[in-house]
């Protein structure tokens, strides 16, 4: 009875962190092996370790997700041709794999060796033309950066303190996507804004990119036409009202139009009947005049 009340419980906690999709892609046509993983919470002295060594307080929101379990995970995967191709992929990373994008420098490494560092020397002279588009993290120590999620090939999903201060701790955090070219983009604000966002992109391949100027692969579009057409819908009326901007549009009329053919103008051939009817018409027309002088 109690291992029972135990596996209802976490069942349902399982429900609540999943907001329900592992039943929506289990009915999903073609979808397969929807796996999520099981966790234990994270202890309470993990997080304080974790705080004190990278010298940053984790947000509210993302210290209670921790608290209720240590990372998480949740894949799916499609039936093609007989062959099951992992598709779909949700994950947190857990307390101890929340690891700084930027390692320390080596004591074996070459003192001139180029670094991420060295990128932002260009930044500093593009941010004052942005706008007013957030300013984005650097690689030096100004911003302290962790990851959440590797995303394979795709990018990094990372958990940014922006504007630190060496010995003092940070305290605002942001959520940053940072992609295959080293650009960072702006998520969202908030770990929960972001865990929903996961959730509701289904965690298919490149979701990220949605939120760049140049958006997602024609191959990642062609999976969430299929199994998200509405946030995809709406993504590309939101980016660009008249449509995808990235897209080649093709207009028939013009792109199928031939060559105008000149007409050519054919002359009718006389018949006898008109022939008798145009004699007529002129015998009358010189007796008509005939009359007129007499």
């Amino acid at each position: 009875m109690e291992e029972t009340k135990e596996s209802l419980t976490f069942k349902g906690v399982a429900e609540r962190l999943t907001l329900g999709i592992t039943r929506i892609l289990e009915n999903m046509p073609g979808v397969v092996d929807v796996r999520f993983v099981e966790r234990e919470p994270a202890e309470k002295r993990s997080l304080l370790s974790w705080e004190q060594k990278n010298a940053c307080i984790l947000p509210e929101d993302l210290r209670d997700f921790y608290l209720t379990t240590d990372g998480f995970t949740l894949t799916w995967s499609v039936k093609l041709d007989n062959e099951c191709v992992p598709l779909g992929c949700m994950m947190i990373n857990s307390v101890s794999s929340l690891c700084p994008l930027l390692q320390p420098v080596s004591l074996f490494s070459l003192p001139n060796a180029p670094s991420l560092a060295d990128l932002d020397w260009e930044e500093d002279g593009a941010e004052s033309g942005r706008g007013r588009a957030p300013a984005a993290p650097h690689f030096d120590s100004r911003s302290r950066i962790f990851e959440l999620h590797s995303c394979g090939v795709n990018g990094k999903v990372c958990l940014v303190y922006k504007n630190c201060t060496t010995g003092v701790v940070a305290q605002q955090s942001e959520i940053w996507f940072l992609d295959r070219s080293l650009c960072w983009h702006l998520l969202t604000a908030t770990f929960t804004s972001y865990y929903r966002l996961m959730i509701t992109h289904l965690g298919l391949p490149e979701w990220q990119y949605a939120f760049t100027p140049y958006g997602p692969s024609p191959q990642a579009k062609q999976w969430a036409s299929l199994y998200q057409p509405l946030t995809f819908s709406s993504e590309l009326n939101f980016a660009d009202p008249a449509g995808d901007s990235h897209l080649n549009k093709l207009d028939p009329t013009k792109a199928f139009k031939g060559k105008a053919k000149v007409p050519v103008l054919k002359k009718k051939q006389s018949t006898p009947c008109s022939l008798g009817s145009t004699a007529k018409s002129q015998s009358s027309a010189v007796r008509h005049h005939s009359g007129g002088k007499r």
